[in-house]
């Protein structure tokens, strides 16, 4: 039922048709919440810490979620997308609620929808809105402490901010995304992320460049809102040791740093006692005299340290190691997630020269949704000397009815096979404008492959492409299960040997299976998008689905 209620493509079509009238959607939100039971002055109780921002801003709200938890609070957290249930949007304690809980709110919520429809308001709030309104219900009546919200999409037109009163409000860092919903330039989408900033609610952003943070200072004053710039995760390890991090990467520590200031700032606005002296570090003069003024650093309390170390969120900077194959899965999805992705891979997986004598074999599994930039994510993607790049939808198995979770009514197997071939295409051209093939790739894999339908019956067979100045080691598969069971060989416990019968494998099929099945091994990055992490986690940890 959550599904006729459209996923988020078509979602994201009714915020453009409707954005030119921001009003009018914040109104339409307001209507779908009173028809719920709920008023907006209702939201008002839930302490609420509202969180935007193009990357690192689920990862920022995990941090602050954690570390308040550590402080014996009961804690709501509402975020997007989930990776392989529904439910994992949203949370209490951490913890998905359960399917008892969803079903009791979810029919509540939609039943009462249902109930208050007239000629005026005869429509269904879009998937994301509906979860919305659920997840403040869940909050109300679960009666948490506080709700981490994170925002959908931007923020002066997202559904969550019909929030009037946060008790404070936090922007991580900015970068090129959704461009069709929120402008091509960094300034315009700083702009629509300073849309959450209101009266008299304090502010933090982490270090942005020069314009994007000028335009955030001008909303947060147009909208007289206190903003202020968090310092560096250095700051705050002065004097005491090196703060260790539940999540991997450099690029979480301005994360970490930013939900430092929002969880400080939340508990001294509630007037929590007994939280130990905060004792305040002097900033590092570089910083002083920005147009955004240093929140002070300070040393964290136990329940911070403790907090920060036991965030967990998953599809980002995780690592599964199942026997000789390793998983790297990170759902970074913009140019600067995929710097970061790089970085953390090379760090983690190839911190030891790559062995010339075919032991290791490395593999990149990729997919993109949306308006994004492909070859611009690829091209980053290439240092990394991959012996071959996967393409595959996001779909688990080639029919997904069996998944109501992953489903996606707006997204058909053949246009999103269209998209993987076009990826293998352009990985392709981007060896050749490289100069060739990768110098590690052994001769016999220097050969093509694709997926394309086979006439007869619609089924994925692979056949060899038109002939190309220079070969690739690109291949496509129609479903994630598929591709991993390709990958892994039947060597990673959680996944069936992949079936040979019924396809007629190009030889970079056939030939790869050999060195995947011999090598000492396997090293798998996945990324380019979280709803492919989410459905390979859904296969690789099948006890997510439980």
């Amino acid at each position: 039922m959550l599904n006729t209620l459209q996923t988020n493509a078509s979602d994201l079509e009714q915020v453009k048709r409707e954005r030119g009238d921001p009003q009018a959607q914040l109104e339409a939100m307001q209507g779908f919440l009173e028809r719920s039971g709920l008023k907006v002055e209702d939201l008002d109780r839930l302490n609420i810490i509202h969180v935007t921002g193009t990357k690192g801003k689920g990862s920022a709200c995990a941090f602050t979620e954690c570390i308040l938890r550590n402080y014996g609070l009961k804690t709501g957290f509402y975020s997007s997308p989930h990776l392989v249930q529904v439910r994992e949007r949203i949370r209490i304690n951490g913890q998905p609620i359960s399917k008892d809980l969803f079903n009791k709110y979810f029919w509540l919520v939609y039943n009462r929808l249902e109930q208050t429809k007239d000629p005026v308001h005869s429509s269904m709030p879009a998937y994301f809105r509906f979860l919305t309104v659920m997840a403040f219900h869940v909050f109300l009546q679960e009666k948490v402490d506080l709700a981490v919200v994170e925002v959908g999409i931007g923020g002066a037109y997202d559904c969550t901010n019909i929030i009037r009163a946060p008790v404070v409000c936090g922007v991580s860092s900015l970068g090129i995304d959704h461009t069709s919903i929120l402008g091509d330039t960094m300034e315009k989408i700083a702009w629509q992320k300073g849309g959450i900033f209101k009266p008299g609610v304090p502010a933090f952003t982490v270090a942005q460049p020069e314009r994007p943070l000028a335009v955030l200072r001008e909303r947060a004053q147009e909208r007289k809102c206190p903003l202020y710039l968090c310092p560096e995760l250095d700051e705050f390890e002065e004097g005491c040791r090196a703060l260790q991090l539940g999540l991997a990467g450099a690029h979480q520590r301005s994360n970490a740093a930013l939900a430092l200031q929002l969880a400080r700032m939340w508990l001294q606005r509630r007037g929590c006692q007994g939280l130990g002296e905060l004792k305040e570090v002097p900033p590092s003069t570089e910083l002083v005299g920005r147009p955004v003024p240093l929140a002070p650093a300070f040393h964290p309390t136990d329940a911070m340290i403790q907090g920060l170390r036991d965030t967990e969120w998953l599809g980002r900077t995780q690592v599964l190691s199942h026997g000789p194959v390793t998983w790297y899965l990170d759902g970074a999805h913009t140019t600067s997630s995929i710097q970061a992705c790089v970085r953390w891979f090379r760090q983690a997986a190839l911190n030891q020269d790559k062995l010339h004598d075919g032991s290791e074999v490395r593999v990149l599994l990729f997919n993109a949704t949306g308006d994004r930039d492909t070859a611009a994510l690829l091209k980053l993607l290439l240092p990394c000397h991959f012996d071959y790049a996967v393409f595959c939808p996001n779909f688990t198995e080639e029919s997904v009815a069996n998944n109501a979770d992953q489903q996606n009514f707006n997204v058909t197997l053949e246009n999103a096979l269209t998209r993987c071939l076009e990826n293998q295409r352009t990985w392709t051209r981007l060896l050749e404008e490289k100069g060739g093939q990768d110098p590690w790739l052994p001769a016999p894999l220097r050969v093509g492959g694709l997926l394309e339908p086979a006439p007869a019956r619609g089924s994925l067979l692979l056949v060899p492409p038109a002939p190309r100045p220079l070969n690739s080691t690109a291949l496509v598969f129609p479903c994630l299960a598929q591709a991993l069971q390709w990958v892994a060989q039947g060597r990673d416990p959680h996944l069936a040997a992949p079936v040979t019968s019924g396809a007629h494998p190009h030889p970079a099929a056939s030939s790869g299976a050999v060195l995947l099945r011999e090598a000492a091994a396997v090293r798998v990055l996945v990324t380019g998008s979280l709803h492919l992490v989410g459905g390979a986690l859904r296969l690789l940890d099948p006890a997510l689905s439980q």
